[in-house]
């Protein structure tokens, strides 16, 4: 196994592991910690899915920006989802930097689902190349 496709794999085991995390957060009513998890196990899918293709980047926001400019641009991922996974990064920023930031119960499950199934359609698409 090639070295990009062991990184691309362990990046994607965290993914899941995150998001399982962002589960029990949520469980436990603690949503800023649960959208922070949220945040980095879809973060850790789309950064996966660029290393596969060579795209490497430097910065959370070189992230979101090759991602729209290689995956949602070209329609291989549609607008709606990558809008989401933006919004969680702003989310994410707000909660982790900001003051009197409390994001509510409604607010984080109604996202826990997009992003469950955004996480799965980047896998698939990695899998076209890995067979992961």
């Amino acid at each position: 196994m090639k070295e990009q496709e062991k990184f691309v794999r362990y990046r994607l085991e965290k993914s899941g592991e995150t998001l399982e995390v962002a589960k029990l957060l949520m469980d436990n009513n603690k949503w800023n910690s649960a959208v922070n998890r949220l945040y980095y196990a879809a973060y850790y899918a789309v950064s996966a899915l660029l290393i596969q293709s060579d795209l490497n980047t430097k910065t959370h926001t070189g992230v979101k920006t090759q991602f729209f400019l290689h995956y949602v641009k070209s329609g291989i991922f549609d607008v709606e989802s990558a809008k989401l996974y933006s919004d969680l990064f702003d989310w994410r920023q707000k909660g982790d930097y900001g003051d009197f930031i409390d994001f509510s119960e409604d607010e984080v499950k109604s996202i826990y689902q997009p992003i469950r199934e955004l996480i799965e359609n980047l896998e698939k698409e990695i899998e076209k190349k890995f067979n992961i």
